[in-house]
């Protein structure tokens, strides 16, 4: 049996498994993640298994948690991506110049990801723009930037599958409008997005090298405001020049 995406069913169950077991801010007991994901319990103990001998999950006295191979994999990852010292220091010099959190995006395999940020691991839940699969990139700042380099047949494409949802009042979801918008991305070479993910936050952004990536910032609107050129100009300052390494 194959599930919608076209990979075996327990193979996509599984995925949904250790996603579950990521999201939670606690170690998650079996019975919590079989209401979770909407299965019996022992299809849970059933997937369970070959995730924690391998290393993805860990058993706790508390429940579930993500297992040691889990750190292999992001550094792998992140050697994929091209994050690097160089990277950190990048965004690190964007925080402290801009006084905001500061990300680095991506575009890859038609999904758009946050994959770096200044954001502390502990504040999970707390940043509306957190590492991660953002399928909500039309009403960021950071996906603006992304969607406008794309040539406009593959720009269709992402947008047919992932479509304009209205995440806030602010959110644009006319195909018409949305078009208009990266228009003038491209020629102003940044993006803003206020409101728009999350009716708090403001997020600046410019794109990073041959396009296929994102340099961003966000902060609460109330503190944005007067700010956007000035942001626009230090993440524009980075993007070509970098910073210099911060001194001990």
């Amino acid at each position: 049996m194959s599930d919608v995406h076209g990979g075996p069913a327990s193979v996509d169950r599984a995925l949904d498994l250790l996603e579950a077991v990521a999201r939670s801010a606690e170690p998650v007991g079996a019975k919590a993640l079989a209401r979770e994901l909407g299965c019996a319990l022992s299809t849970v103990y059933h997937l369970l298994a070959p995730l924690t001998a391998r290393g993805h999950v860990a058993r706790t006295p508390g429940g579930y948690v993500l297992g040691p191979r889990v750190p292999s994999l992001y550094r792998s990852f992140q050697r994929h991506a091209g994050i690097d010292a160089g990277t950190r220091g990048l965004l690190m010099g964007v925080r402290r110049a801009a006084g905001a959190q500061a990300y680095l995006s991506v575009r890859r395999g038609g999904r758009i990801a946050v994959i770096d940020s200044t954001t502390a691991v502990t504040a999970h839940g707390a940043d509306p723009f957190e590492v991660g699969l953002d399928q909500g990139a039309h009403a960021t700042a950071h996906g603006k930037v992304l969607l406008a380099s794309l040539p406009r047949r593959a720009r269709r494409r992402y947008l047919d599958e992932f479509g304009l949802p209205r995440l806030t009042e602010h959110t644009i979801t006319s195909p018409d409008r949305f078009e208009a918008e990266l228009r003038r991305v491209r020629a102003a070479g940044v993006a803003v997005s206020v409101g728009e993910t999350d009716p708090a936050y403001t997020c600046v952004a410019v794109p990073l090298g041959d396009g296929t990536r994102a340099l961003s910032v966000s902060l609460p609107t109330a503190h944005s405001r007067g700010r956007r050129a000035e942001l626009a100009r230090i993440l524009t300052r980075a993007a070509r020049h970098g910073f210099p390494a911060a001194s001990e």
